[in-house]
Order: C-alpha cells, then sequence, then structure tokens
C-alpha cells in the first residue's frame, strides 16, 4: 500500500506517480455517485496534464462547517480547488448558476454533490444565501469565489471581492481558509475552449490559517463591517499569490 501523505512533499512539484497518489488521499464519503465520478474523470486529466505544488492544506479543518475562500482565473479553478479539498479530507460544495441543474449529466453531478444552486433575482439570490447559510451550519465545506467572476487584472491579481461569503461566516461563525490557485490560468485560459495540456501545467495551491474576523463577530452586518471583512479575506488570498510567485501587487491593484 502507498503510504505517500500530501504533507510528505509539501512545497515540492509532484510528479506523476505522485499526483496518482495525491488522488488516492481524496474523501470519498458524502461525494454522492455522480459527484464522484465527474471527480474521479477529471483527476485522470490532471494527474496527466498538470504537476501540482501544495502548501497549507492542514488549515482546511477536518470537520465542521468551514468557508474555502479562492482566487479565480480559470474555468479549471473548481477542479483544482476541489482536488484540493478532497486532499485534505473535505468534500466541497460550490455555488453554480441553477440552470446548471437543468443540463444532463452536468445536473446530475450538481444534485449528486449537494452543491447550491444560483437563481437570478432579489428573491432567488437570498434563498441561495440561505441555503448557503444552511449548508455551513450542517458542517459542510463550502468552496467559493469572493470575487464573483475572473479576475480583470492584466497580471491575474485578486480584484475587489463581494460581501456574500463574509455575510455568511460572520452569521455562522464557521472560518473561513484563504487559498491561493496559480496556474489554471496556464492550463485553461479565460479565453480558451479546450484545456491546453501540452506540455504539462505547474498548478500550485496554497492555504492560509483561517482570517481573523473575531473582531467582527456579533456585530450588526452594516456596510462598514461587510467591507471590513471582505478586504481582509482578499488581503490573505492575495498574501498568499504572492508568496507563490514571489513578488508583490502593485499598490493600485
Amino acid at each position: 500500500m502507498d503510504r505517500w501523505t500530501a504533507l510528505d512533499h509539501e512545497g515540492e512539484l509532484l510528479t506523476r506517480r505522485q499526483m496518482i497518489a495525491y488522488g488516492r488521499r481524496f474523501a470519498r464519503a458524502g461525494r454522492g455517485a455522480w459527484y464522484s465520478v465527474a471527480i474521479e474523470v477529471v483527476w485522470q486529466f490532471l494527474a496527466q496534464a498538470t504537476r501540482f505544488r501544495v502548501r497549507g492544506s492542514h488549515h482546511i479543518p477536518k470537520t465542521g462547517g468551514v468557508l474555502v475562500a479562492s482566487n479565480h482565473l480559470s474555468f479549471a479553478d473548481p477542479t483544482t480547488l476541489t482536488a484540493f479539498c478532497l486532499a485534505a479530507g473535505r468534500v466541497p460544495r460550490y455555488l453554480a448558476k441553477a440552470s446548471l441543474w437543468k443540463l444532463p449529466v452536468v445536473g446530475s453531478v450538481m444534485r449528486s454533490g449537494r452543491h447550491i444552486p444560483v437563481h437570478r433575482g432579489a428573491a432567488t439570490a437570498a434563498e441561495a444565501y440561505r441555503d448557503l447559510v444552511a449548508s455551513v451550519r450542517a458542517g459542510e465545506c463550502v468552496a467559493v469565489f469572493p470575487e464573483g467572476t475572473f479576475s480583470n487584472d492584466p497580471d491575474g491579481w485578486p480584484m475587489r471581492g463581494k460581501s456574500g461569503v463574509v455575510r455568511a461566516a460572520l452569521e455562522t461563525g464557521a472560518p473561513v481558509v484563504p487559498v491561493a490557485n496559480w496556474g489554471t490560468h496556464h492550463l485553461l485560459p479565460a479565453t480558451a475552449w479546450f484545456p491546453r495540456a501540452i506540455p504539462r501545467k505547474t498548478v500550485e495551491l496554497v492555504a492560509g490559517p483561517p482570517v481573523d474576523l473575531s473582531d467582527l463577530a456579533g456585530r450588526e452586518l452594516t456596510r462598514p463591517v461587510l467591507d471590513e471583512a471582505t478586504a481582509r479575506i482578499m488581503a490573505a488570498i492575495t498574501d498568499l499569490l504572492a508568496s507563490i510567485r514571489g513578488e508583490r501587487p502593485p499598490l493600485a491593484a
């Protein structure tokens, strides 16, 4: 039996054999049949097309509700972030457009994975938020992209975040674990229809300790409070990304 563990090789660029072993560590309970099939199929592709370098997975708690907040550069981000969470022992749930639930196969994956549909309109958006809060309170790991869309920064630095994640965090008391995800934009650029798997791309993921929001807990969720909490989360993600890239964003970013 292969006793390789992610922690043994944290910070190293994983070989193909280590990528396969990394996938063997994925959490399996609670994935659902269709979500599990999708994970296995996508991981087989990632294991051949990418090389991961991972750090900080121990910051994701093994149990209890948690929000994992990542930057966003590519449609490939959910696949690599999912792998990172799974290797940390958690099955991530996502907020996603409700229209995906109507698609063949994809809809089955979304229902199987207990993901959270987001409908258009104020009333249905509030319902999605309630579902997010309920999921976190039920002890789920919910992965979120606070920017809400791909970063439009020309150098790929995170943009200003939206307040949904901090509302859920402050209402539930769940920790927010920041994650920087870098390299997916080379595998699947935002303007590309198909992945660019040759040559193999390097994807780096690093998690930091939960963002300290303790002084904001219990306060009325006014705009200044939400803005401050959101700024802290995005600053934590940016700091992690800077550690990967070995550079700092310009002051205006």
